[in-house]
């Protein structure tokens, strides 16, 4: 366990950190501050009835992608960038959430340029089809792009089966039991029988139910915060300015009851800020290569809004309630330093129960709808990858393994497990980002085609039968 834990820090340290930070500068620039067009990428996410090849709509992919990102990682995560470092860590998330949108649209961008069409008709994409088609001369794939398509496959199909759904299912049985007499089993039964309802139905299964529970948990949790806010008005603006201050000038947070420091922020606020919007580590993109697009630019501009909502709106809110609420609150102080390595979990369910009437049910709420949403989401990116790895004959047999996983979580979640999904969840990013900043070239002569200069509504995509794709 040792071994992986060190592992584990290894790769999710500096040197990730600086991958993906350093890509998100670099795709910023490289697709002319494609952040300037979020106002209509949002206005086009919102539009249920797509246009061109595909087999969801723009929102659809969306909100399945969102349902993915949008975990425990959301309230658990933002509770321990902060106890980490310091309130400043929320500054760097809504850095990183910021940059972090061109690096979602490259990827996506990618993905639906090389995406092919199934025995089926069903649309397939991913990092593991444009390492697969991007580098092919005269039919054939050469051997270094397979492998690194192989790897990626490979561990989103680990990484599904851990962080996707195992971690959630604990965190959902985790708030039921602490809240009710309900046995842990019992609970795992009932997450996997529903989780098995959804996905048994396929991708268009998947994205009704995130099209529904998308919008309802986000819009649900955000009210939420802002009632708490409210709530805490008077401390709003004293949050935000130790938010800012402690991302830059070194601070005592709280008399030193949580972490300070500016490299500790920076570090902390970075790796739950890419960890919370997962650009780059090229989970999106898999269910974005299935949406109706007429080009590979619509569907990467709405998909780009899901860094915007998970990292810029959602895990901000949860940081200002945290701060406010500590702010507001000095005798919460005094317990979060009375208690021995303390858990982000543990420090956002005191803040949040000090919220009369409301604070607990939005929290308990938000994770349940959270993880719920994370589990069916995460397992699309598992079933294309080994769609991929095996081709529909293994299809069904991962439904089963991941089904199980379900509820092996939801009873007793093994540090093993977490910890090595946690680790190929990390490695996902790395053939990701090789091949997203090879391409970007590609990205940026035909972003500028079809965004800056008009042509977004030009239908240029041809997606190839499966049969000829190798």
């Amino acid at each position: 366990m040792e071994i992986l834990e060190s592992i584990d820090a290894l790769v999710w340290g500096p040197a990730m950190i600086l991958l993906l930070l350093g890509s998100h500068l670099f795709l910023t620039v490289r697709t002319g501050f494609i952040q300037r067009k979020l106002p209509l990428a949002v206005r086009m996410s919102l539009d249920s009835h797509g246009e061109g090849e595909g087999d969801i709509s723009h929102f659809g992919a969306l909100a399945t992608a969102l349902a993915a990102t949008v975990g425990t990682g959301s309230i658990v995560g933002v509770a321990t960038a902060i106890l980490a470092g310091g309130p400043g860590a929320i500054f760097w998330m809504w850095i990183t959430g910021i940059f972090g949108i061109a690096t979602k649209y490259s990827e996506v961008f990618i993905s639906i340029r090389y995406r092919v069409k199934d025995a089926d008709g069903s649309m397939l994409g991913g990092a593991m089809y444009a390492w697969e088609r991007a580098f092919r001369k005269n039919g054939k794939t050469p051997p270094i792009a397979r492998a690194f398509a192989v790897l990626f496959a490979v561990f989103a199909a680990i990484a599904a089966l851990g962080i996707g759904n195992a971690v959630q299912s604990n965190a959902m049985t985790g708030i039921i039991t602490s809240h009710t007499a309900t046995p842990a089993f019992a609970v795992g039964i009932v997450i996997a029988v529903l989780a098995a309802i959804v996905i048994i139905g396929g991708v268009q299964s998947i994205a009704r139910v995130c099209e529904f529970l998308v919008p309802v948990m986000a819009v649900g949790y955000a009210g939420g915060c802002i009632a708490i806010l409210i709530m805490n008005s008077a401390f709003i603006i004293p949050a935000l300015q130790e938010i800012v201050l402690c991302a830059f000038t070194p601070r005592a947070a709280f008399g030193g009851a949580v972490g300070s420091g500016v490299m500790v922020a920076l570090q902390y606020g970075c790796a739950r800020g890419l960890f919370s919007n997962e650009s780059g580590l090229g989970s999106a993109p898999i269910i974005a290569a299935a949406a109706q697009s007429k080009n590979p630019a619509q569907q990467s501009l709405v998909a780009m809004t899901g860094a915007f909502w998970s990292t810029v709106v959602i895990c901000a809110l949860t940081g200002i309630v945290i701060v406010s609420t500590l702010l507001a609150n000095p005798e919460l102080v005094g317990a979060v330093s009375s208690i021995e390595h303390i858990t982000g979990t543990q420090l956002a369910s005191l803040v949040f129960e000090k919220i009369p009437y409301i604070g607990a049910p939005i929290l308990a709420l938000g994770i349940i709808a959270f993880s719920f949403s994370t589990i069916i989401g995460w397992y699309y990116y598992g079933n294309r990858a080994v769609a991929y790895l095996f081709g529909q004959k293994g299809i069904k047999v991962y439904q089963i393994m991941y089904v199980f996983a379900t509820f092996l979580g939801a009873v007793g979640l093994g540090n093993v497990v977490w910890t090595i999904s946690d680790i190929t969840n990390a490695l996902m990013a790395v053939p990701n980002i090789i091949i997203t900043l090879a391409l970007s070239g590609i990205v940026a002569r035909e972003t500028k085609h079809y965004v800056f200069d008009g042509n977004l509504d030009e239908e240029s995509l041809e997606t190839i039968p499966f049969a000829e794709r190798r």
